[in-house]
């Protein structure tokens, strides 16, 4: 493991291990999109063996081990292989315009946990500095099931997305723009038309069917409402998405 220490703007330590796991970015292509991810793996060393694997085919631009500790994989400049097919928004080749964060969590199969607070300090650290060299806009900076929610369930409903937003990180009912919801004790069924076009509009890909109408909402939800992943969209899922919307649209 590569021993070389570097300090990014906001003075977190990070260790280069760099991947052969990438590509160049199109001529001209802008880096506007962030995608975090969890590992989904049994542990972190198991995790960074696979992101560095040249027979593997992915990595991502950092790894944030559970203890706080940042490894440098791909540079910035450099097309990580992290996101796969998936759509945000406007863009279809997500890789091209993103920087991926892969964040160790064994994940939904091998015993899914609350991620350390001192991991996502570090999580924050990292993003405020990429988003600062980036200028990458809150609505594009995204979990990895967001763009790809018939295939992936990550970071998952445990990741901490408020806070993240109160930090000046993505978007939140009430932060960054968006407006604030009312805190809802009864969870009556929304009009699912209306919802998925809200969903069209915050930036999930097309929906084909009733099957990925009820992923995307699942994503939906772990994102902004993770205290009721059911697939099914209720009257706060609907007041959440029309803030965002409405933050989007401003």
């Amino acid at each position: 493991m590569g021993d070389e220490l570097h300090k990014t703007q906001s003075n977190e330590r990070i260790v280069s291990q760099p991947s052969p796991n990438f590509g160049d970015r199109p001529d001209g292509c802008p880096i506007d999109i962030l995608v975090l991810h969890y590992t989904g793996m049994q542990t972190g060393a198991a995790a960074l063996e696979r992101l560095c694997d040249p027979e593997s085919s992915v990595s991502s631009h950092y790894l944030i081990d559970e203890d706080g500790q940042i490894f440098r994989l791909v540079d910035e400049d450099k097309r990580a292989w992290h996101a796969g097919v998936g759509v945000w928004q406007d863009c279809l080749d997500v890789n091209s315009r993103s920087i991926g964060i892969e964040i160790v969590n064994p994940g939904h199969e091998f015993g899914y946990r609350p991620f350390p607070d001192i991991q996502i300090q570090s999580v924050i650290a990292l993003t405020q500095a990429i988003i600062a060299r980036h200028d990458i806009p809150a609505k594009r900076i995204i979990g990895h099931s967001d763009m790809a929610p018939n295939r992936k369930e990550d970071p998952g409903e445990l990741f901490p997305w408020r806070q993240l937003a109160e930090n000046g990180i993505g978007l939140w009912p009430g932060f960054n723009g968006v407006p604030p919801v009312c805190a809802s004790s009864v969870s009556t069924p929304a009009t699912s038309d209306e919802f998925h076009d809200l969903l069209d509009a915050i930036g999930y890909g097309p929906a084909e069917n009733e099957e990925d109408r009820t992923k995307r909402t699942v994503a939906f939800q772990r994102h902004w409402r993770q205290n009721n992943i059911s697939g099914q969209p209720d009257d706060q899922c609907l007041a959440i998405a029309k803030a965002l919307v409405a933050a989007i649209t401003a």
